[in-house]
């Protein structure tokens, strides 16, 4: 049987046990997060990552949304014009597997899809980076810091449920003779884009070889998603591919194997 003073002594080293396991928890989730605060405080309150990716993320998410509504392009001339019933105004959808002539399977316009992709976020959101850059610099300096940021450029990537963003960049800022250095800034965006975009690519590959893309079989094999294709009145498909989870959907047209009329 213990004594008072040792009841005592155990109590106390059961408390202190209990306060570091809640300091630990509290550090690992502050620097999982990478909201470690700037020294000395100021105006931007985040880490230059942090704030870097609350700025471009929106941008992210803008040019994943027109691009999936216009066939995976920003701007296209090989397109057709359309307006489904829950569109507000009708959309140029571009192709991504076209021929003009008749009888003869359509042509792959984007082989390397994930690729163009990439380059259609990259160019969409370019100048958007760029200011958020500058803000980031007025941000830091309007807190009184002195601020040497040297920005070169970034690069998108595609990978299941994400977008992630690595910027070529480093920022040293100092203030009451305390200095920091922010070099590694590397983010994720979350999106089922690179998902989608991927069914979508088996769709343009099947029509190209085989004038046909068979949606119900493989929704069976691949419940994730829903495929829906409308077949116009100018001998275009039009392919409607959608996350059933998040409701992210890519719209593209195909046009191929077209007999003329009166056959």
């Amino acid at each position: 049987m213990l004594k008072k003073g040792e009841k005592k002594g155990q109590i106390t080293i059961f408390i202190i046990v209990g306060i570091v396991i809640v300091v630990g928890i509290l550090l690992f989730f502050l620097f999982r997060k990478g909201v470690i605060p700037i020294p000395g405080g100021g105006k931007s309150e985040e880490n230059p990552v942090s704030y870097m990716e609350s700025c471009i993320e929106p941008k992210i998410k803008e040019a994943i949304e027109i691009i999936s509504s216009q066939g995976g392009y920003i701007n296209n001339n090989l397109n057709i014009r359309f307006k489904f019933d829950e569109d507000k105004e009708a959309k140029n959808i571009s192709y991504l597997c076209y021929n003009q002539n008749y009888y003869l399977s359509c042509i792959n316009q984007e082989p390397m899809l994930i690729q163009h992709l990439k380059e259609e976020i990259k160019t969409y959101i370019k100048k958007d980076v760029e200011n958020c850059v500058r803000n980031l610099k007025k941000s830091l300096e309007n807190s009184g810091y002195e601020v040497d940021m040297n920005y070169r450029d970034f690069s998108i990537e595609l990978i299941p449920k994400k977008v992630l963003v690595t910027m070529d960049m480093d920022v040293t800022f100092s203030k009451s003779g305390e200095t920091s250095t922010r070099d590694n800034f590397k983010f994720a965006v979350a999106s089922r884009f690179y998902d989608i975009s991927i069914v979508v690519q088996e769709i343009v590959s099947q029509e190209a070889r085989f004038c046909n893309f068979e949606q119900l079989g493989y929704m069976l094999f691949y419940p994730d998603y829903n495929i829906d294709k409308f077949r116009t009145g100018e001998s275009t498909t039009i392919y409607s591919v959608a996350d059933r989870e998040t409701k992210e959907k890519f719209r593209f047209a195909v046009r191929g194997c077209v007999i003329p009329p009166g056959f």
